[in-house]
């Protein structure tokens, strides 16, 4: 299968079998899902689901969070990981936004990255969901995912990882696809045992058909060594 081959297939099966993918983090503003992403950090969208919901009741916009103090904020996020870390960044991110962005969150990525907690992937969920802006955010799942696939050859960095993702995926598919393959990778795809008996993406896997057809068939089952 060639590489036009393959992305076609992917997102054919995708387009099918997941047309309204979309982030699982809860927010209703801007605002929310910058706090929201920045908290996802190696941390589970269902834990941060769990604890925005008191944070954003004491602290509904940037220019209340922008007032707050350490002691205000990390009792609320303490149980995500890197919480003394993410405290220190929302507080400076709502001080950022207040003082240079008018509390605006900004729509492009060098404007994003400027705000402290903000790389390019929280900056790419952002421009994407947010704004409907053709971006990539590549994080642990996409990475992993895209790579097994073969949708991505030889990336050693999200970085690369995105860019090739880009140069083959329609503009307009971008955002919906960085959402197909992180909850691929979150449900199917996973990163020890990955569920090839339930993927109907095997026929354009390379994961599939060089690493683990052959363990599936003469075993019936995947093996942690083979899943790493």
């Amino acid at each position: 299968m060639t590489k036009k081959e393959r992305y076609k297939f992917v997102i054919d099966w995708f387009q099918k079998n997941m047309p309204n993918a979309e982030t699982e983090l809860r927010y209703r503003t801007p605002y929310e899902l910058l706090v929201a992403v920045i908290l996802s950090a190696q941390c589970t969208d269902k834990r941060v689901n769990m604890v925005t919901p008191a944070l954003f009741k004491k602290f509904p916009d940037a220019k209340s969070l922008s007032k707050a103090g350490f002691d205000d904020v990390e009792p609320l996020i303490r149980s995500v990981t890197f919480a003394n870390n993410k405290t220190k960044h929302l507080i400076g991110m709502a001080q950022m936004l207040v003082g240079k962005f008018k509390g605006k969150v900004p729509d492009n990525m060098e404007d994003l990255m400027q705000l402290p907690g903000v790389g390019r992937k929280t900056a790419n969920v952002i421009v994407s969901v947010v704004y409907k802006k053709p971006g990539m955010a590549v994080d642990t799942h996409v990475f992993r995912v895209a790579a097994r696939i073969g949708l991505t050859v030889n990336a050693k960095t999200p970085l690369q990882a995105e860019e090739q993702l880009v140069a083959e995926i329609p503009s307009e598919l971008l955002s919906i696809a960085h959402h197909w393959l992180i909850l691929h990778g979150r449900y199917v795809c996973v990163a020890r045992r990955p569920k090839c008996e339930q993927c109907g993406l095997k026929p354009a896997c390379k994961f599939y058909s060089t690493d683990m057809k052959y363990i599936v068939e003469k075993t019936g089952k995947i093996s942690k060594e083979a899943a790493n």
